[in-house]
């Protein structure tokens, strides 16, 4: 039971932190980038992909043992793309603006590198509630990088964050939006692909700040022991 415990700690850990796959294994880039102008598109994105990840993890855990080698990597694809229909359909039929505004992004999940190496790399060697434990976590460590993106160019390129959000909540969220700058404010750089760049690399370098920090430390208390036993 403790092992079982640890390991499902290690997999949040992974998924979160130590193997982010928007911030340490930088897969999924294409829609990463460019869906990312607002908060309310890279929840939006970022929830659907965990919705991918979940499903395509759980039916590729409960079929590892019937499914031939040779057909193996064909059958991720169609479970994975099966499911991405699904979300794609379900977007057009029920957030129709929203689905417009993530365009082609969606149907592209399918080619995310993400969901295809955890359904081979993961879920096809451990059981079900692993692979669902793994799905979850990969999932939502790539909906808070996107979040955060969003975010951060959403503030700067226009002074608001959450704008739009009846977009996916409903007209009852159009309160929601929080304008931090005046009306009309804003930096251009942060809406185009350049921004979305320098965005995702402050993210990347503040997560090596944060664990490079902790090290020196230590570094420099040491050095000011010797430095006054000299």
């Amino acid at each position: 039971m403790d092992r079982t415990l640890t390991f499902r700690k290690l997999i949040w850990r992974q998924g979160l932190w130590q193997n982010n796959p928007g911030l340490v294994q930088l897969l999924g880039l294409c829609p990463l980038l460019a869906v990312t102008t607002t908060t309310v598109n890279g929840l939006g994105l970022g929830l659907a992909t965990i919705f991918v990840l979940v499903c395509s993890n759980l039916a590729v855990s409960l079929l590892r043992s019937t499914l031939q080698p040779e057909i193996r990597i064909p059958a991720f694809v169609l479970i994975i793309a099966t499911t991405v229909t699904v979300v794609d359909l379900s977007l057009q039929a029920w957030w129709h603006d929203l689905s417009r505004t993530l365009g082609i992004f969606v149907p592209l999940i399918v080619t995310n590198c993400t969901i295809l190496a955890r359904a081979e790399a993961f879920a096809s060697r451990q059981p079900p509630i692993s692979a669902l434990h793994d799905g979850l976590a990969q999932g939502i460590g790539f909906a808070l990088v996107l979040i955060a993106l969003g975010a951060g160019r959403e503030l700067i390129g226009q002074g608001s964050v959450f704008a739009d959000a009846d977009l996916l909540l409903g007209p009852w969220a159009e309160g929601l939006t929080v304008q931090m700058m005046p009306e009309g404010w804003g930096l251009l750089l942060a809406m185009l692909p350049p921004g979305a760049f320098i965005g995702l690399g402050l993210l990347v370098a503040l997560r090596q700040y944060l664990i490079q920090r902790p090290v020196a430390a230590p570094l420099t208390q040491d050095m000011n022991t010797r430095t006054a036993q000299t």
